[in-house]
């Protein structure tokens, strides 16, 4: 079994709830999807697309089954799947690190769902620099550095990297202009 299919069994998503209300099981096949594994598609074959948007993030909040959808996609990128699908996991972490509020039920229950999605990806330091070095599209490589840039604890080791990997990266992270803590010349 594949790691991303792995994690998405291993999740309890009936015993979430999603943020559309209803329980978070439907996430499952919607991960498979993106990771290009859901029903009806062969293997090799473009992944479908799946919105998560309004389920698991929005621009101002998390729902609770942001933490383990962060472990999905940390398993893809450690998984064998296709290049759009890392992009789109890459996107999909990048909008779980980022988040900046908890929906009410899980923060009534003392959870912060954003900080818990930047501890499992500090989990996956390796798996975003790994990101940076070597995936083939800027894009992606910059989503990974942008991601590093939030959970990375050793800011000089990003420094370094920065001065390695500039000309892989789109010019705001050569620059340090999507830096959550600044980490550029003079930092």
């Amino acid at each position: 079994m594949r790691l991303t299919e792995l994690e998405i069994a291993r999740q309890p998503w009936q015993d979430m709830v999603c943020g559309c209300g209803d329980s978070a099981e439907h996430l499952a096949q919607d991960l498979l999807r993106l990771a290009g594994r859901g029903p009806g598609q062969e293997p090799g074959q473009e992944p479908g697309q799946a919105s998560l948007e309004g389920h698991v993030w929005s621009p101002v909040i998390l729902w609770e089954p942001a933490p383990a959808v962060a472990s999905v996609a940390l398993a893809a990128l450690a998984d064998g799947i296709a290049p759009a699908a890392r992009g789109r996991f890459l996107d999909l972490l990048q909008r779980l690190v980022a988040g900046e509020g908890t929906d009410f039920a899980s923060a009534g229950r003392g959870l912060d769902l954003p900080e818990s999605c930047r501890e499992l990806a500090v989990q996956g330091l390796w798996l975003l620099y790994a990101e940076v070095m070597s995936n083939p599209t800027t894009g992606a490589a910059g989503t990974a550095f942008e991601i590093l840039t939030v959970v990375e604890p050793d800011r000089a080791r990003l420094r370094r990297v920065r001065e390695i990997a500039a000309e892989r990266l789109p010019v705001c992270c050569r620059t340090g202009l999507c830096d959550d803590d600044p980490v550029g010349p003079g930092a």
